[in-house]
């Protein structure tokens, strides 16, 4: 692949991760989309550039804040899409909604609504991997917020214990909620907390898809050849409050203002065109694509059936779990 290719991958990805949370938050505000939706908006560039370099049979782990990364593991967006409108023919049957999508055939472990759950769950399916002797990968996505957790730590110390396969990503988009970092945590740098497990840790601009990508490229790598564990924090920011219909009246307006010039999207339309060999046509051929491909996603789910009533408690309890009550 030739790096206009690459590039134009990228930009692809990044576009539609945007395109997807733009719709899905007018969607919310119109009524159409139930429940709670946490949006990645601004923070497009660290699944795009994390998720680049895994292969289809690597891992994810993810969270509350998941569309992004599924969508960069390959998730497609009429499923997710459908999942999001309670639709039967979402990734979890209508059931899940925003916050618990998976896709095991694709690697996507699957998003929930616990902080700091992907963390040991990650720890999970790096140990099977140790266990099968693959050379797979699983990079678990979190927030600055969870970094607090005693599953963060847990998670870190069991891993560069038995050296398993992992990715920690660490996305400090500067929120947990409504409270900003400089006030739940003494460290500036989240990946210094690497050294307290023996393990590199590496802060990076999370709104630069190419700084991401060479970063996790080394640090997936490195685990693929069995090495252990590597955590990544990638600094970004959230361009909306913490979940549709927080107003975000804890953001000072200077700060927003400074974020969003760095905002990933117009900035790598900006390095396209003015160093990457793309013409404003084709930057806006490849934006009609991505708007298309999410309209049909959103008919996909407008058109789809909502489950029917008697399946309420379909696919909530697994076959183990009956076999046992059974006996």
């Amino acid at each position: 692949m030739d790096n206009k290719d690459r590039v134009k991958d990228l930009y692809l990805m990044m576009k539609k991760i945007r395109e997807f949370e733009t719709n899905a938050m007018n969607l919310f505000a119109e009524g159409e989309i139930p429940g709670f939706v946490h949006l990645y908006l601004g923070e497009e560039a660290i699944a795009t550039g994390v998720c680049s370099n895994l292969r289809e049979d690597d891992y994810i782990t993810s969270t509350h804040r998941g569309h992004g990364h599924i969508l960069a593991k390959g998730g497609d967006p009429k499923y997710m899409m459908a999942e999001l409108f309670g639709k039967e023919t979402g990734y979890c049957r209508g059931k899940g909604g925003s916050m618990h999508i998976a896709d095991g055939s694709k690697g996507i472990i699957g998003a929930n609504g616990i902080v700091g759950a992907g963390q040991c769950i990650s720890t999970g399916v790096g140990l099977t991997i140790l266990l099968r002797k693959t050379d797979q990968v699983c990079v678990c996505f979190f927030g600055d917020g969870s970094t607090n957790q005693a599953t963060f730590h847990e998670s870190l110390n069991l891993a560069s214990i038995w050296n398993l396969p992992i990715v920690f990503v660490c996305e400090n988009n500067n929120y947990g909620i409504s409270m900003a970092q400089t006030c739940h945590q003494k460290v500036k740098d989240i990946a210094d907390r690497a050294g307290a497990y023996g393990i590199p840790g590496i802060a990076v601009d999370g709104n630069n898809v190419f700084a991401v990508s060479e970063v996790a490229h080394e640090a997936i790598q490195r685990a693929r050849e069995g090495k252990g564990p590597t955590l990544v924090e990638c600094k970004t920011y959230r361009q909306r409050g913490h979940f549709e219909g927080d107003p975000a009246i804890y953001k000072p307006k200077e700060e927003q203002e400074e974020w969003l010039k760095k905002d990933p999207l117009p900035n790598m339309v900006e390095y396209m065109i003015e160093e990457g060999g793309f013409s404003r046509e084709e930057v806006d051929a490849l934006d009609k694509q991505v708007e298309e491909e999410i309209q049909a996603a959103i008919e996909f789910a407008r058109e789809s059936p909502f489950p029917a009533p008697e399946t309420c408690v379909e696919d909530v309890y697994s076959d183990i779990v009956e076999e046992v009550r059974v006996r």
